[in-house]
């Protein structure tokens, strides 16, 4: 169940800031996600992590198709949750998959305790547990935005476990504090997060996920993350995602790239903007950074095993933007690993 607390997160794993808009249109979700319909059935998973009784939701969709005998997880963005991955799920069960969708602890339908040190290592652990619980040894990872930081830090935590790695317009290719965008507080990302709405989410979405393009199969993500922000945990959950934005901050995999021994898949909308702070980074700090044309053949250079596939003109999310041209080429690319 979820503690209380009366003051103050996002995208689990994706993105850069939000900005803030007032406005009040659009529905209200419960502080997990009640009254939000998943594609799949919601199971929770009950642990204990620093002290606390939380629970993880997660959708466990079997084989549709000739079951190829693998697992895959995958790891949703900071302003996504489980749920985005719909398309996703549906073509790696049809092509035989075992797939495993978590929210972690601070999204959508998981907990969102008053005090956690989040960590990438921690949520990991957490989504290593949940594997165990479910019997899975061995997994294919997929994860986007944030939720690639998390699968990078989960393929170091577990290589052996491990088998493949797929990023999806990961975001922390590049080191922003490093690079000279200021750092933000705790309190200051509070204070953001309170102010979230539907029409800033979809302004912002639109602007730096999709290069200005819009489709109305969005509006459902965007009504999805103002009606938890704005539910009747909306402070538990501002607060939960300021101590997120914190993580992904200050915890860069990007030093780690290197170090990653299996198979990796990148697959990379190169009209990307996505950078974490560059709202407040000065003029000359923010034209350097957010450039996925660029990062995604950076990155491919530094793993050992890296196949890069790019997406011209799609951007932070090209499994939502052109589901059927990026599924082709992410079972293409898995089965070529």
């Amino acid at each position: 169940m979820m503690l209380s607390r009366s003051f103050c997160l996002v995208g689990l794993l994706a993105s850069a800031a939000l900005p803030a808009f007032a406005a009040t249109e659009g529905p209200a979700y419960g502080p997990e996600l009640q009254g939000f319909e998943y594609p799949y059935p919601v199971e929770h998973f009950s642990f204990q992590s620093q002290g606390k009784s939380l629970q993880m939701g997660y959708m466990d969709v079997p084989a549709k198709g000739k079951a190829n005998g693998r697992s895959i997880v995958l790891m949703h963005g900071k302003n996504f949750c489980g749920a985005t991955w719909e398309a996703s799920i549906k073509s790696l069960s049809d092509a035989g998959y075992r797939v495993i969708a978590p929210d972690q602890i601070g999204f959508c339908t998981s907990s969102k305790p008053d005090h956690y040190q989040y960590s990438f290592q921690q949520l990991a652990i957490n989504t290593h547990q949940l594997l165990e619980k479910l019997g899975i040894q061995k997994v294919t990872l997929l994860g986007h935005s944030t939720g690639g930081m998390l699968a990078t830090r989960y393929a170091l935590l577990y290589p052996t476990q491990t088998e493949q790695l797929a990023l999806v317009n990961p975001i922390g290719l590049e080191d922003w504090k490093a690079l000279g965008v200021p750092y933000r507080s705790v309190d200051q990302w509070y204070e953001r997060e309170l102010k979230l709405t539907a029409d800033g989410i979809r302004t912002y979405e639109r602007n730096t996920y999709y290069a200005g393009n819009w489709k109305p199969e969005f509006d459902r993500w965007v009504d999805m993350l103002a009606g938890l922000n704005k539910g009747p945990g909306h402070t538990q959950v501002a607060w939960n995602s300021a101590l997120i934005y914190d993580m992904i901050f200050t915890q860069p995999v990007f030093y780690e790239f290197k170090d990653l021994q299996m198979p990796t898949l990148l697959l990379i909308g190169t009209s990307d903007t996505t950078a974490i702070g560059s709202d407040i980074a000065p003029p000359a700090v923010k034209a350097k950074i957010g450039h996925y044309a660029v990062l995604g053949k950076q990155i491919a250079g530094l793993i050992p095993h890296a196949t890069l596939v790019e997406f011209p003109g799609l951007g932070h999310a090209p499994q939502m933007e052109e589901p059927a041209q990026f599924h082709k080429a992410l079972l293409q690319g898995l089965n070529a690993l």
